[in-house]
């Protein structure tokens, strides 16, 4: 049980928390930032590489064979139509743009090859037995299937057969490079010369590289690159194009030539027998020629110094992809300062760029004259400005705005990524500052399709630490309240499975199917319950997912909390649900309400069976619907006809006609198990104050209870299918499928049915297929012909 700050339980209250600023970093919320400065964080579709590193291997347009549900052993072709992590959406080939029939499917627990795959293994392609429209249209078209799939094959893309088995079955693109892959990074100082890098770390896409022959202790050596640059290629792509394998020059001191040698043949010997899956550079842009010639002159963010616009010249063009350009530098003693760029370059500037922009361009070292003019500038040193037609689109911001807050890399430390703000946009250069780095080093520059910037809470995603903003030490501390869980009278229960218990850690490249749902629906007609706001509820959307189960009902709770009255409440009823038999892990949710921030830890399943349960234990928790969320959405009516409910709990809604004859069915909350039995209820109904295990046997059952039910009056046959002899089932279908309450004509007097209409259909007392259609009309319980156990489904 969790205790307050001086080991006390809190007895569920909402206790007060005085947090430091030095705690207040360590606790950085993205989301209370934000509300608390105003501020708005850049959109998430404006980071071009994120989106693409979170894009599925599969691509849309690529064909398969996938086993048909009736005939496992029958497959046919499905092209791909979009993807959501493990999950595909399918289409049959043949259904052309009609997508009526798509359906999804996982890829870790589906039957799917590459095409050419049935051919291999002598297994048959046909349309779907079951499928009548589609063998029907196909057969208007084509004599055979054959010529159908000659046709439709032709020029397609097949999915990899690496991805659909083996160990590489499902995942994504970045989860395919772990630690130690081998790859191959071009030289900074010179584009023809490459070296191999091993995998030190893989952080969503953004990887810790180290040249290969360094160890732990040159790890000041190692390289941070997003692993869509175009430095990184292949092992074994250098020597293919004729290229140069050399070790950095500024690094070959620390080792001497016969060791780099060695170092060389291990790595090659280590990627040919693990090597990485072309898949991982499919999204890696091809460079365009450029049209620089030596002696161009332009201008560029100096790449060795912070916030500073500089003259450069073009001084060498190596091929017709790479060239070097050089800071102009007119004192005698200058050193020279070069860069490899290629058309694409991020900071490359047409001359008079920070003229049109507004912005201070930095003169040359040694310049004479009181301002730099570019006119003057290029007359004097004789040489030509580079054309416009030879830079990217100068003017696009990709949707950057000032203001806008980001996750940024610190260049001075490229391990560190910081909390940012956008303090200026010009063209496609972005002015940052690290609002967790210290002055002079807090700004930077950088271009809009830099792949050292990213979206606020990518860090939290991917498990790496971010620098938040500095705080002032005078800063007033704020209060966070922390829900607790509620001081139990009772023992303590037993611990459930140290299995379903334990903090998950799970390699989501490793997860199988069983992790992932579909899509998860919030039927906003049903009835809402006293803690959630219906006009909320109205504005959420309707449904979320697909994706992994955990994310997916983590998003669904919260929307469910911001959707309540008082979130708070709604975040500690949330903290009590579990069950036993869940695998579930925990998770961390926030309310707020009153300027107060509540937090607590609740259980989600991760299982997609598991999903329904939930999603109706939540309900129920909620007092609201039990179809308010689940799996299946409810367009027009709800089955519960949920709509005749008023603000009250689910449970408590207006008695039907056969409640005045039987107090039984007054409180129709505790009809079946002690978990559901409020205590207030016992009062009202004799048959309550008894044992609430289980409204089953006759042997807890008083007599004293009878004269308030008829139903009592015959108790042999309230009963639970754990306690029912085998000899009672042939006078009851119900009794066969040993589900609960019930009663045969044969154990019913006459004169009981006279009290309570409910029993004037004595057949069975719940089972829709042995229910005539003539007994609803007298007992509206008869109206939901689930089974009459579970308070949820009781009218």
């Amino acid at each position: 049980m969790q205790t307050g700050a001086q080991g006390q339980p809190t007895n569920g209250k909402e206790e007060q928390v005085t947090t430091g600023a030095e705690s207040l970093e360590e606790e950085f919320m993205w989301e209370e930032y934000l509300e608390e400065t105003g501020a708005t964080a850049a959109p998430h579709t404006i980071f071009r590489h994120v989106e693409v590193s979170l894009q599925s291997s599969f691509q849309p347009g690529m064909k398969l064979e996938v086993a048909s549900k009736s005939r496992p052993e029958t497959y046919w072709v499905a092209t791909i139509i979009t993807t959501c992590g493990q999950l595909l959406l399918l289409r049959y080939s043949g259904y052309g743009d009609d997508r009526r029939a798509d359906f999804w499917c996982d890829v870790m627990t589906a039957q799917l090859h590459a095409v050419g795959w049935c051919a291999q293994n002598h297994k048959t392609l046909t349309p779907p037995e079951e499928n009548f429209y589609l063998r029907t249209a196909i057969r208007e078209k084509y004599s055979d299937w054959t010529e159908f799939l000659v046709q439709d094959l032709t020029g397609s893309r097949t999915a990899p057969a690496s991805l659909l088995e083996g160990p590489l079955r499902g995942k994504n693109t970045v989860d395919l490079i772990v630690a130690g892959s081998v790859l191959e990074l071009q030289n900074l100082s010179d584009p023809l010369l490459y070296w191999p890098v091993r995998v030190v770390q893989n952080v969503g896409g953004r990887l810790r590289l180290r040249p290969v022959g360094l160890s732990e202790r040159h790890r000041a050596q190692d390289t941070w690159l997003f692993y869509l640059d175009v430095r990184l290629r292949p092992l074994g792509w250098a020597l293919e194009n004729q290229l140069t394998l050399e070790p950095p020059a500024e690094l070959r001191p620390l080792l001497g030539d016969r060791d780099w040698q060695q170092a060389l043949q291990d790595a090659q010997a280590d990627g040919q027998e693990d090597a990485l899956p072309l898949e991982v550079f499919k999204d890696h842009a091809d460079l365009p020629r450029h049209a620089f010639r030596a002696g161009m002159k332009l201008e560029m963010v100096s790449p060795w110094e912070q916030l500073l616009i500089r003259p450069v010249s073009v001084t060498k063009v190596y091929s017709d992809t790479y060239f070097q350009v050089t800071l102009d530098d007119l004192c005698a003693d200058a050193a020279p300062r070069s860069a490899v760029c290629h058309a694409n370059s991020p900071g490359i500037l047409p001359v008079q760029w920070c003229l049109k922009n507004g912005v201070a361009l930095e003169r040359p070292r040694g310049y004479e004259g009181p301002d730099f003019d570019w006119a003057d500038y290029l007359k004097q040193s004789g040489s030509e400005a580079a054309p416009d037609t030879c830079f990217p689109d100068t003017g696009h911001t990709r949707g950057f705005a000032e203001d806008m807050w980001l996750e940024a890399v610190n260049p001075a430390r490229p391990e560190e990524v910081c909390v940012a703000r956008v303090s200026q946009v010009r063209g496609r250069l972005l002015w940052l500052r690290l609002e967790g780095v210290l002055q002079p080093r807090s700004e930077c520059i950088v271009d809009v399709e830099s792949m050292d910037v990213f979206p606020v809470g990518w860090c939290e995603a991917n498990s790496y630490p971010l620098t938040p903003p500095l705080r002032p030490a005078c800063q007033k501390q704020k209060k966070i309240a922390v829900v607790q869980p509620e001081k139990q009278s009772a023992p303590p229960a037993e611990a459930p499975p140290a299995i379903a218990c334990q903090p998950v850690a799970m390699d989501t490249a490793a997860a199988n199917g069983r992790y992932c749902c579909s899509r998860v629906f919030v039927n906003h007609r049903c009835f809402s319950g006293p803690y959630l706001n219906k006009g909320r509820i109205a504005e959420l959307p309707r449904a979320v997912g697909p994706g992994k189960c955990s994310l997916v009902l983590k998003e669904l709770l919260s929307m469910l909390i911001n959707a309540a009255y008082k979130p708070g409440r709604v975040l500690k009823e949330l903290q009590q649900l579990q069950e036993p038999g869940w695998d579930s892990q925990e998770e961390t949710l926030k309310a707020k309400y009153k300027g107060k921030t509540y937090r607590s830890t609740v259980r989600i399943v991760r299982l997609a069976e598991q999903i329904p349960d939930f999603c109706r234990k939540v309900c129920v928790k909620l007092q609201c619907c039990p179809n308010l969320l689940g799996p299946d959405l409810r367009a027009d009516s709800c089955p519960e006809n949920c709509s005749v409910q008023t603000k009250t709990k689910y449970s408590e809604s207006a008695a039907p006609p056969a409640a005045a004859s039987c107090p039984l069915l007054q409180h129709r909350s505790a009809l079946c198990c002690s978990s559901v039995l409020s205590s207030a209820a016992a009062p009202f109904c004799p048959l309550l104050q008894q044992q609430r295990s289980v409204l089953c046997c006759s042997s807890v059952l008083s007599s004293a209870a009878a004269p308030f039910c008829p139903l009592l009056q015959h108790r042999s046959v309230l009963c639970c299918s754990t306690v029912l002899p085998s000899a009672a089932a042939p006078f009851c279908p119900l009794l066969q499928h040993r589900s609960a309450l019930c009663c045969s004509s044969s154990v019913l007097s006459s004169a009981a049915a006279a009290f309570c209409p409910l029993l004037q259909h004595r057949s069975v007392l719940c089972c829709s297929t042995v229910l005539s259609s003539a007994a609803a009309p007298f007992c509206p319980l008869l109206q939901h012909r689930s089974a009459l156990c579970c308070s949820i489904l009781l009218r």
